[in-house]
């Protein structure tokens, strides 16, 4: 029995599941695939494929992005000169992070 999710979620996030949803349906008509056919490719059931589409949140994100890959669905689709200036910034702000909140604690005195 499906467990019942008592989770809210915003209607940025709720769009934005119905949106990516449409466009892995528009992508798998426009390659001719019944939804069977992406289902097998991707493994997963025919039913969450169809609940990945209606852009339901409680769908596994790596089945939502495999099913958007396979039908060529791109979200990602940046520059690698772009990519790789976002990565070196994002790792020169987390240098600037402490590494740890806590200190590690000393070594036990134990000689009595």
């Amino acid at each position: 029995m499906a467990k019942v999710s008592t989770r809210t979620y915003s209607r940025y996030t709720l769009e934005a599941l119905q949106l990516l949803g449409s466009l892995i349906r528009a992508g798998r008509k426009e390659r001719g695939m019944t939804a069977q056919a992406l289902a097998e490719r991707a493994g997963i059931s025919r039913g969450l494929l169809q609940r990945i589409e209606k852009g339901d949140p409680g769908c596994e994100l790596g089945a939502t992005l495999e099913a958007a890959s396979i039908v060529g669905v791109r979200l990602f689709d940046a520059d690698l000169d772009t990519l790789s200036h976002q990565v070196r910034e994002t790792r020169e702000r987390l240098a600037l992070l402490p590494a740890a909140i806590r200190r590690k604690p000393g070594s036990v005195n134990d000689d009595f």
